[in-house]
């Protein structure tokens, strides 16, 4: 599936199921929300902090999910073509980080 394929399911998702679109500051908090919930299994399982029983059954790829469908919503609600965004912004970097990573000493 693509980004922009994805765009469109999330879409028709929201109109079958969703009734409409929440406006975009409630999404911008719930996407605030999900990236929490992806820290604290990120803290727990990979970080330093000790995972309670409850975490170990979260799910990490759906959290990740919830995430990128919220993102999702608030690209077509605003009328952004992520997958023009991503190419755009890979070029960005590219030519900003050509060869900063490379010559990065710490990363050898």
């Amino acid at each position: 599936m693509t980004i922009q394929d994805s765009q469109l399911v999330v879409d028709n998702w929201i109109k079958q199921f969703g009734v409409r679109y929440f406006n975009e500051l409630t999404n911008t908090a719930i996407l605030m929300e999900e990236v929490g919930e992806v820290a604290r299994i990120m803290a727990r399982r990979y970080g330093e902090q000790s995972e309670k029983e409850t975490d170990k059954t979260k799910d990490l790829g759906d959290e990740l999910a919830d995430v990128l469908f919220v993102l999702i919503c608030l690209a077509n609600q605003t009328g952004v073509n992520l997958e023009q965004a991503l190419q755009k912004n890979l070029d960005k970097k590219t030519k900003r980080d050509a060869t900063r990573h490379l010559d990065n000493e710490k990363l050898k």
